[in-house]
This record gives C-alpha cells, structure tokens and sequence, in this order.
C-alpha cells in the first residue's frame, strides 16, 4: 500500500486541517491502542561538533498513546534544533492549500470512476462504503485527493488522528519553547510526491492501495503496534514491504529522498548544535533507511 503508507500519511497533518468535509469527520470509534505506553526506537550520532538524534514518527496516532520514554525526553531536552520532513507554519498551510484547489480534481466531464479500470472498481466500491462518504463526493476528484478522503474518514472512525502525531506534538513543544526548527523538504517537493504529473502512475498507486482502504485500521494499527514496540524488522515491512513489488514507487518515496537526507544530516553534525530530527518511521529501518546510509558513511549510530 505505497500511497497510503508513505506520501498519504506524511500529508495529512495538513490535510486534516485544510481539505472540506470528510476531513473534518467527528471520531466514533474508540482505539484499542489509546492509554497504553510505546517505546519507540531512537538513535543518536556523535559528529565532529554536533549531535544528531533520529525518531521515526508515525503521521497520525490514537490519542492518549504515551511514546515519551526517557531516552526521548534526554533527546529532547538536549536539543536546540528540532528538524522536520515540511513546514507546518500558515505560509506552508497556504501553500499546501493552493496545491489542492489547482491539482486536486478532475475536469469537468470526468470522473474518478472513468478513470479506473474495470477490474478495480469493485475494490473502489467498497473503499467508498468502507469509507461511509457519500460516492458523489469523491467522484470529482483526482485519484491522489480521493485515496486522502477515503483513508481519512476511516482513520477519524478509529480516533486517530494528526495532532496527535509525533510531528505535530514535537512541532507545538518547538514553537512552545522557542526552538529553532529546520526542515528537509519543501511543500511542493512532498506534494509532488503524493500528486505525480504522470497520471498513469497515480491511477496505478490509486488502484494498488484500494484494497487496503477497505479495510484502514487493520493496516494502521499493527504498524503503529510495531512502532510502539521498537520491533524495527516488523515495522520496515509492514511500511516499506509491498514497495518491493513497485520500484520505481520505492525509489521516488523512500530511497532517493532518504538519500538527499543524509547529506543534510551529515552537514548537522559538523555545527554546533544538538539537533532532534523527527521523520516518517519507514525512512529509518532497512537496508536503505537513513541510520544505515549513515552506518555505511563511516558514522557511529546507536540504535538498533
């Protein structure tokens, strides 16, 4: 499910807050994951003059979900730059929201339901039922916009939910104690991400994620299970696995940005400055995640 699990999630800490409708859904729902603690896994590097930690965040999570462990807050406290995948300020918001309106629908005359192929529309069928929303509603819109709505009438079914994300929470705490705040991409190369110019490719992410929109929180809850549990082989391919079936998916998502990544962070570790890098969990295990690039560029990272 590379749509839903990468680009989608990382997204939807703006989307909740900017899209109409379904986005705004009231939970009903109470999470079977919600007043429990989580240990997620976090890994620290010692540079030439600075200080690096890394915790993968999951988008969206159950609230009352406690993932502070005293090895995050030690990070936290030690910090003085706090780092992000994008921006969340007004400016980011306003942006995001452009983005929306120019790509986000179809043009008239057309329908979501036209541009999906035979085989796939019963599984469409039933990711809008699963979904509750009215059929109307996302036939208007480009597959990308209609995987958003979809997935997240059900994650707000289940009580998860944006602001009690990792990046969300982590973000308030910076703007609360007046910590610098960096970020590794631009709106618009995230965007670009979940809305590819190549309609092809998008129509084929839509359909290879819909039967897994049918059915959210049997996705969501055993990763965020994983996550919470530091259990990093587990997650890597509850996150990352189905990519292997669609490389060229992987590739733009995952490695080539996790690429891009390391040298930023490599450059952190030459000022001085203590900085805690928040980013989506999947870009963290494996082979290819950051700690591992890191690893193979001759740095020290503990951490599993």
């Amino acid at each position: 499910m590379p749509q839903i699990r990468n680009a989608l999630i990382a997204l939807l800490l703006f989307l909740g807050q900017l899209a109409p409708g379904p986005l705004h859904a009231q939970p009903q729902i109470q999470p079977s994951l919600s007043q429990r603690q989580a240990f997620p896994s976090l890994w620290h590097i010692q540079g030439e003059q600075g200080e690096v930690y890394l915790l993968g965040s999951i988008h969206v999570l159950p609230p009352n979900l406690h993932w502070r462990t005293q090895p995050i807050v030690r990070g936290l406290s030690r910090s003085d730059v706090f780092v992000f995948e994008v921006p969340q300020d007004q400016s980011a918001i306003t942006e995001l929201n452009a983005l929306i309106q120019a790509k986000g629908f179809l043009p008239d005359g057309q329908s979501l339901r036209g541009q999906i192929h035979p085989a796939s529309l019963p599984d469409y069928d039933a990711a809008v039922k699963a979904s509750g929303l009215p059929a109307a509603m996302v036939e208007r819109e480009r597959p990308w916009l209609a995987g958003v709505q979809l997935m997240f009438a059900q994650i707000a079914k289940l009580k998860f939910a944006p602001d009690s994300g990792v990046d969300a929470v982590l973000m308030a705490d910076a703007e609360k104690n007046q910590k610098q705040a960096r970020y590794l991409e631009t709106i618009a190369e995230q965007f670009a991400l979940l809305a590819p110019d190549d309609r092809t490719l998008e129509v084929q992410e839509f359909e290879s994620g819909l039967k897994d929109l049918r059915d959210v929180a049997a996705e969501l809850e055993p990763m965020v299970k994983a996550w919470g549990a530091g259990d990093q082989a587990k997650l890597d391919k509850l996150i990352n696995g189905d990519l292997d079936e669609f490389p060229e998916a992987r590739k733009m998502l995952l490695d080539d940005r996790n690429r891009r990544w390391v040298p930023q962070i490599e450059a952190m570790l030459k000022e001085k400055h203590v900085f805690f890098v928040t980013v989506g969990a999947g870009h963290l295990s494996g082979a290819l995640g950051v700690p591992a690039l890191l690893r193979k560029d001759g740095y020290k990272v503990e951490g599993p």
